[in-house]
């Protein structure tokens, strides 16, 4: 942990089964809960652990524990990382560079403060 006044940045990552899910949502009260005051919570990223479509108790899942960070990326499911390929030869969903774009701008704004 920093050392005030310094604070870090931290961006959840789970992955979007029931045991992922209920790491992030025990990591987001920790943080709702002011245990960790030096760290800024960017937001959440739940990355796909299956294609096809989510069952809806874990969508569920997801909804609720979004409404406890301040910012939510799903990443859907991508075979070629799977496999192995390199993510800059594999053709990657637009959520990926949106979470890209939107984590760029987030630390631009950080660094004109």
């Amino acid at each position: 942990m920093p050392e005030p006044p310094v604070s870090a940045r931290v961006l959840l990552v789970a992955r979007s089964h029931a045991a992922g899910l209920c790491a992030a949502q025990a990591a987001a009260r920790q943080w709702a809960a002011g245990v960790l005051p030096n760290v800024r919570l960017l937001g959440l990223v739940v990355v796909a652990d299956a294609p096809g479509k989510r069952p809806k108790p874990l969508s569920d899942l997801v909804r609720l524990i979004s409404g406890g960070v301040p910012r939510l990326w799903e990443l859907p499911w991508v075979e070629a990382l799977r496999i192995g390929d390199p993510p800059d030869q594999a053709r990657l969903p637009s959520a990926y560079s949106r979470l890209a774009n939107d984590l760029h701008h987030i630390v631009s704004e950080d660094a004109h403060v």
